[in-house]
C-alpha cells in the first residue's frame, strides 16, 4: 500500500432517514356502511450503522465519499398497512476505528471486532395512523401523526493501526528498511528524517506457515507527546500494538539514552503503553566488529533493563533470531 493511500483520519457527514407519515383513511367497502378508521402507521427512517471489516486496513474509501444518507420510511396506507422502513446505510470501517463527535470531540465508540455493528444515528420513528386515535367519543378521527424527522451530524473517524508488533524509534533508525526485508511491504526508504509519514503494514512470514503483522510507525522525536513533529498522529498508532520493537542504530551516541527518551515520550502520551512487551534491536550492526560489539554488550547489560539483540537489515544479520524472539513474545 502506498503512503498516499493510507488514510487514518477523516470527517464524514451523516443523515438518517425521516419516519413515514401515519395514514388518515376511513374504511370503505360494499355493504360496510361505516367501516371506521383504518389508516396504518408510517415506517421508521433508515439508521446509519458502522460495521467492522477485518479486510479493510485504511479509511481510504472515505477520501472520495464523505456524505452518507439513509432512506426515508414509507407512509402508512389503508387496511392498517404499515409503511416500509427506510433502507439502513451500512458503512464498513477497518478494525481499530475510533468514532468521535466532530463538534464536541467526544469519543462515541470504537470498532475492534469483525462484524461488530454500532448505530451512529437512529432513523426517525414513523407516525401512528388514525386508527390508533379512535374512541367512543371520536369514532372517525381525521388526523394522524407525522413521522419524526431524521438526524444529521458530522463524525470524525480516526484509525489506530491494529498490528502485532509496532516498530518504534527515532527518524532514520532503519524501521522501513527492516519492514521491507522481513515482509513484502515496499515502504519509501531514503537517507533523510521523516521519510515515513504514514504507518506501513507488512505480514512477517514465520515457520510452519504462521505469520504476524508488523507496523512501521513514523519516527518519534523528543517532544512528540506534546504534538511536536506530528507526534499525536504518530503515537496513537502504537496504542493498539501487542508488542513494541524499539529500533536504535548502532552508530547512536548513547543507545541507553535514546531508549529512555523514547520510553519517556510513550509514558507522557499514555502510561499504559509501558505495560506492553518490549524488545530493543540495535540496527545497522554490520558496521560493528566483534570487539566493539562485545564492549557494547557489557555497557548495555549494565544500562538497559530490556532484552536486546544486534541486527542488520542490509546484511541479513540476526533476523531469524529477531523473528523467534518476537514470536515468543506474542505467544507468551
Amino acid at each position: 500500500m502506498t503512503e498516499g493511500n493510507f488514510v487514518d483520519y477523516v470527517k464524514v457527514h451523516l443523515a438518517s432517514g425521516n419516519g413515514g407519515k401515519g395514514s388518515v383513511h376511513l374504511h370503505r367497502e360494499k355493504y360496510v356502511a361505516k367501516g371506521g378508521p383504518d389508516g396504518g402507521d408510517g415506517g421508521r427512517g433508515g439508521h446509519i450503522i458502522l460495521r467492522g471489516n477485518k479486510n479493510l486496513w485504511t479509511l481510504f474509501s472515505f477520501k472520495f465519499k464523505k456524505h452518507f444518507k439513509a432512506g426515508h420510511g414509507e407512509h402508512g396506507s389503508k387496511n392498517r398497512s404499515t409503511g416500509a422502513d427506510g433502507k439502513d446505510e451500512i458503512i464498513e470501517v477497518p478494525l481499530g476505528t475510533v468514532v468521535r463527535d466532530s463538534q464536541t470531540n467526544e469519543v462515541l465508540f470504537e470498532i475492534t471486532e469483525h462484524g461488530q455493528e454500532k448505530i451512529v444515528l437512529d432513523g426517525g420513528k414513523g407516525g401512528r395512523g388514525n386508527w390508533h386515535f379512535k374512541s367512543p367519543t371520536n369514532q372517525t378521527p381525521r388526523y394522524a401523526q407525522p413521522g419524526i424527522p431524521g438526524k444529521e451530524m458530522q463524525i470524525t473517524l480516526e484509525l489506530k493501526v491494529l498490528a502485532d508488533v509496532g516498530l518504534v524509534g527515532f527518524p532514520n533508525a532503519g524501521k522501513s528498511t527492516l519492514l521491507s526485508v522481513l515482509t513484502s511491504a515496499k515502504p519509501k526508504i531514503a537517507d533523510y528524517e521523516f521519510t515515513t509519514l504514514k504507518p506501513n503494514l507488512g505480514i512477517v512470514q514465520y515457520r510452519d506457515f504462521r505469520s504476524f503483522v508488523m507496523a512501521d510507525i513514523p519516527g518519534i522525536i523528543e517532544g512528540a507527546a506534546e504534538g511536536k513533529g506530528l507526534g499525536h498522529y504518530f503515537l496513537r498508532h502504537i496504542e493498539r500494538n501487542s508488542s513494541l520493537l524499539f529500533l536504535i542504530p548502532a552508530d547512536s551516541k548513547d543507545i541507553s539514552k535514546e531508549y529512555d527518551i523514547l520510553l519517556n515520550e510513550l509514558r507522557k502520551y499514555n502510561p499504559e503503553l509501558l505495560d506492553k512487551q518490549r524488545l530493543v534491536a540495535i540496527s545497522k550492526s554490520d558496521m560493528l566488529d566483534d570487539e566493539l560489539m562485545e564492549e557494547m554488550r557489557k555497557e548495555l547489560d549494565k544500562d538497559l533493563q530490556t532484552p536486546y539483540l544486534f541486527i542488520s537489515s542490509v546484511a541479513q544479520m540476526g533476523l531469524s533470531e529477531l523473528k523467534d524472539k518476537l514470536w515468543a513474545m506474542l505467544n507468551e
